[in-house]
């Protein structure tokens, strides 16, 4: 759903989900945001890691919504760039119905989603919305005319709060959308914590090329996302713990980016 207020696309600045792509082995970044990536990658030798197995902890958490809990209605709020497996394929593949809306606000992911994001099954519903996450009002509003808010939704923010503007504010935007949503939904969250200095770093670092901030937070900052939720086994944990299996590739070791997957009452 854009509009004709986008803003221009920057190559003259690194974006996140730019370098984002660049870590996992996409081919959708410029030039400035593989300096920055490969400058990442000096800081936080471990962070092409944590873009991998976020994408795995996706994966795992969609088929479990889709399979185990029944949902057939996603709202995937900060997408980033289409990569492989991404929620609609995987929800689909699932359940063949299911209706996905995702939400960003950046020019050259809403470029791709046009192209990219489209169902994969005749009877499943894949669409995109241009906003911030920082309205979540619009969101709601805009997701109310795909999505059927009288039913269980999961919705989900990967690794994307960080650039809430404050803690307070990352808590206002959640809980809002929770709110809107009934009794059955699902949140699923992850973001990066503080605990590796080499991460912070990189954060930090990126924050000084003129990119949008994002702030590591506590553990505990980001385990209170979910008070009032319904923890799913094994809880709050690091992504790479989230009921991991031993096919998967890549390194299975704790990382400093922590989520879960949690049912409202």
């Amino acid at each position: 759903m854009p509009n004709d207020h986008s803003p221009l696309i920057r190559t003259d600045i690194p974006h996140s989900a730019r370098i984002w792509n660049y870590w996992m082995g996409g081919k959708d970044y410029y030039e400035i945001d593989r300096i920055a990536g490969e400058a990442g990658k000096e800081v936080d030798p471990d962070i092409g890691t944590m873009a991998v197995q976020s994408r795995q902890f996706l994966i795992r958490a969609v088929r479990y919504l889709a399979g185990e809990a029944g949902i057939d209605q996603f709202l995937d709020i900060g997408t980033g760039l289409p990569t492989m497996q991404n929620t609609h394929e995987v929800a689909q593949g699932v359940v063949p119905e299911s209706r996905v809306v995702y939400v960003d606000n950046d020019p050259l992911v809403l470029t791709h989603a046009r192209a990219l994001l489209t169902s994969t099954s005749d009877e499943g519903v894949t669409t995109y919305i241009e906003s911030d996450y920082h309205d979540p009002e619009q969101i709601i509003s805009d997701a109310r005319n795909v999505l059927n808010f009288n039913k269980p939704i999961g919705v989900m923010f990967m690794g994307v709060l960080g650039h809430a503007k404050t803690y307070e504010d990352l808590l206002r935007i959640v809980r809002t959308v929770l709110d809107a949503v009934p009794s059955g939904s699902y949140l699923v969250m992850w973001d990066g914590t503080d605990d590796s200095q080499a991460y912070v770093t990189l954060c930090e670092n990126y924050t000084g090329t003129g990119g949008a901030p994002y702030v590591p937070r506590p553990q505990a900052e980001i385990r209170a996302v979910f008070d009032g939720l319904e923890l799913v086994e094994p809880g709050f944990t690091s992504i790479t713990q989230w009921r991991h299996n031993d096919v998967e590739v890549g390194d299975i070791q704790p990382i400093s980016a922590y989520g879960a997957v949690a049912r409202k009452p």
